[in-house]
């Protein structure tokens, strides 16, 4: 399939499931204590860089958007799926949230503080992972932090692994390697935050969170 075909493919997916999946995940964080301490982190860091706005990138139904908002922050959400956004705005009525694509963000050159990417760049084809680490790198501004999230590769060198998603094919990255691919854009990797998955998970991956900030 090309870029074009993958790409409608994964938003025509979601809207399909979109509301099965907001009813699932809608408190997702509650048994997630790592990851809500990591996002309070990114948080502060933020509020301390400016306060500048923060994108949440692959946004879906708006949960995460909401927690962001309420660690007083100035977040907003992007979805490629006009379904998932019609129910985050549904359920956020005071939040912004917009139809978009990472590829090409209807967002201004270093016009945010914070970037948050949690599992969103999981269906983007490893080819094009590159570019949409430089266009979340053009739109913060210097100084500004991203928190990316990803399943993880068994081996530290390992290329770009395919799995199969419930929803659509999506790809584990090595840490390292997505590290580097973001220092390459001008982010430097800050922390990261690898969890173990537990033995009741159906699938064994560990998932990553880089933090990065722009120099």
């Amino acid at each position: 399939m090309t870029e074009l075909d993958t790409s409608h493919a994964t938003r025509t997916a979601y809207d399909a499931i979109a509301r099965t999946y907001a009813e699932l995940f809608h408190d997702q964080l509650r048994d997630r204590p790592l990851e809500r301490a990591l996002l309070g982190v990114f948080a502060e860091l933020v509020r301390a860089n400016g306060d500048g706005a923060v994108a949440d990138l692959g946004c879906g139904p708006g949960d995460i958007t909401a927690h962001l908002h309420g660690l007083g922050l100035n977040a907003f959400g992007v979805d490629a799926s006009p379904v998932m956004i019609e129910l985050a705005r549904e359920a956020n009525p005071r939040l912004r949230f917009e139809v978009g694509s990472m590829a090409a963000l209807d967002i201004g050159d270093g016009a945010l503080g914070g970037v948050l990417s949690r599992w969103s760049v999981i269906h983007t084809p490893p080819k094009d992972v590159p570019a949409i680490l430089a266009e979340m790198a053009r739109v913060l501004a210097p100084g500004g932090h991203l928190l990316i999230g990803f399943p993880a590769t068994d081996g530290p060198d390992d290329e770009p692994q395919s799995y199969d998603h419930a929803v659509a094919t999506a790809f584990r990255w090595s840490p390292d390697r997505l590290a580097g691919l973001l220092r390459a854009h001008g982010l430097a990797e800050s922390a990261r935050l690898v969890i173990e998955p537990k033995p009741t998970d159906q699938r064994q991956f560990r998932e990553v969170q880089l933090l990065a900030c722009k120099a």
